[in-house]
């Protein structure tokens, strides 16, 4: 099915690291031209730079800070400017937050749902009526497997992640039998600097990790075989499975272990052992 994406557009959020930059190269190494954007142009300009030189690939970058509301707008309105037909959309771009109720700013909180939610939606309903009307595309939206469970410490970002979930799963029964698939990717904990980002750096030293390479492998072959959702290794989806079966007041709870914060006078490390 990928060979179908050939010589087409795929536009990528978030692109500049992670995940995201790993869509870019997986999707080049299939042939796509690629639309890339995110708030740091430097690192677009040496990926586009990297994938032209494998690949050949056309690459245009449109960097954008998704966190303002009149960005999705100014993106699709440059995205048509240049005449590029968006055969593939993939919705990277998301940040996390982990922190008490009191050290949290409701502005930060505000940003963080812009951008994985309002911000995410309106792409997706940019791009999904022209790929129904062509009967054919695919879009891939970055959730996280905590979007099957409400977690303390990280309230918010929990929140928008079963929103990404809950969304993509309800446009994939809406449009299966219309020849376009749209797939919810959720990931456990990545390689990336997210955790950094958000609050509690030296997780990943203290816990396994997918790398993005397993990520976005996983992510491509689900979208190949039409899946609703996919969740990247064996150990994630007994997470995501246990989480259903057990009562919610003991996940909420049992939640609050992995990120409740340390005193003051602790480790710098900013999470709790386990």
């Amino acid at each position: 099915m990928l060979d179908a994406y050939a010589d087409r557009w795929a536009l990528i959020t978030g692109a500049s690291s992670g995940i995201g930059a790993e869509f870019a190269r997986r999707l080049a190494a299939h042939g796509m031209h690629l639309v890339l954007t995110a708030r740091r142009k430097e690192l677009l300009e040496k990926l586009a730079e990297e994938l032209h030189t494998r690949h050949g690939t056309k690459t245009e970058i449109i960097p954008a800070d998704l966190t303002d509301s009149a960005e999705p707008q100014r993106l699709s309105d440059a995205i048509a400017a240049k005449g590029i037909q968006i055969e593939l959309l993939v919705n990277s771009a998301g940040f996390g937050w982990v922190g008490t109720i009191d050290e949290t700013q409701p502005s930060r909180m505000r940003e963080l749902v812009q951008l994985n939610i309002a911000s995410l939606t309106e792409l997706t309903y940019r791009w999904l009526p022209d790929m129904l009307e062509r009967g054919h595309g695919g879009i891939i939206n970055v959730s996280s497997i905590a979007g099957f469970q409400p977690v303390a410490y990280m309230p918010v970002y929990a929140a928008s992640k079963a929103f990404s979930l809950h969304l993509s799963e309800a446009l994939w029964a809406e449009c299966r039998d219309r020849g376009v698939t749209v797939t919810a990717l959720c990931p456990g904990t990545t390689q990336t600097d997210f955790f950094d980002v958000a609050n509690v750096p030296g997780w990943l030293k203290k816990h396994e990790f997918s790398t993005p390479e397993q990520v976005v492998k996983a992510a491509l072959r689900a979208l190949e075989r039409r899946k609703q959702f996919v969740i990247p290794g064996w150990k994630n989806w007994l997470i995501t499975f246990g989480v259903r079966l057990a009562r919610r007041k003991m996940v909420v709870l049992q939640s609050m272990r992995f990120f409740r914060p340390r005193k003051k006078d602790d480790s710098a490390s900013g999470i709790e052992k386990s």
